[in-house]
């Protein structure tokens, strides 16, 4: 199945493997600069729009706090802790009761300096930044894995930063949910050119077993969002005490964790 969405994207689907990704694409080198921006978080030519990032903290601090206690629920916490593109800090700072230690990654430095004042660790870039000699206990990447041009390069690579018998946890746009179904291409999650591949949870599974992790299951991710981000969605201009209240929206992500080594 493809999607033909705004000239020149489209969403082609893999007749092997079924994974679908984003023709024609930025090189690596382009996208990396649209995250440096500080402005990619605050509505700018990319990233978060109606609003920008830092207006859904309430909504994510709250989808977050749901996480960590689904990870807590599953054995997944305590010890060290690394986040992938930890944005401006919101899941560092909600899993201060969580884990021991808290670290991430993010490319912009003056988002990275804001995520900083949550008293974690944050190193500029990618995975590629985190010392070789660190190993975590946890690492989560949440709505990162779509914006990665290698995934399978990418997962090995945090599987490297894990300790034996640690987890990994991906979370990511599912295009096999029922709200992609529903709004076919309107679906918000066809960001172009930012999203450059896009899972259900068939192929994220089997791109994590790929990278060697064992034990890979579904992890519930249910996810707020302020109802004057969905109104927009659909061309409509909510009341601003009504578009800040939070709405809970089932099907938007698809999560999943794994162990590396042995359990």
């Amino acid at each position: 199945m493809a999607f033909r969405l705004q000239d020149p994207y489209t969403i082609a689907c893999c007749c092997q493997c079924g994974l679908h990704y984003l023709y024609p694409r930025l090189p690596p080198g382009a996208a990396e600069e649209i995250y440096r921006e500080p402005s990619y978080y605050e509505g700018g030519s990319s990233g978060y729009r109606e609003g920008g990032y830092t207006s859904q903290e309430p909504a994510l601090r709250a989808t977050f706090r749901r996480l960590l206690v689904n990870l807590e629920k599953r054995g997944l916490t305590g010890g060290d802790f690394l986040e992938i593109g930890c944005g401006h800090g919101y899941l560092l700072d909600e899993a201060r009761q969580f884990f021991d230690r808290r670290c991430g990654t993010e490319f912009s430095p003056e988002i990275a300096a804001i995520a900083r004042t949550y008293d974690a660790e944050v190193f500029v870039g990618g995975i590629e930044q985190v010392p070789g000699h660190l190993k975590f206990q946890t690492i989560a990447a949440i709505q990162v894995i779509e914006h990665v041009y290698d995934p399978l390069s990418f997962v090995r690579r945090l599987v490297e930063h894990t300790m034996p018998g640690g987890h990994i946890v991906l979370a990511t746009p599912d295009i096999g949910g029922v709200l992609r179904k529903i709004m076919g291409r309107r679906w918000p999650s066809f960001k172009t050119p930012e999203h450059v591949v896009y899972f259900r949870f068939e192929t994220l599974s089997s791109l994590m077993r790929q990278a060697g992790l064992n034990d890979v299951r579904r992890l519930p991710y249910p996810h707020a969002f302020p109802m004057g981000l969905i109104a927009a969605k659909f061309g409509i201009s909510l009341p601003r005490t009504l578009a800040q209240v939070r709405a809970w929206v089932p099907a938007t992500t698809v999560a999943a964790y794994g162990t590396v080594g042995h359990a």
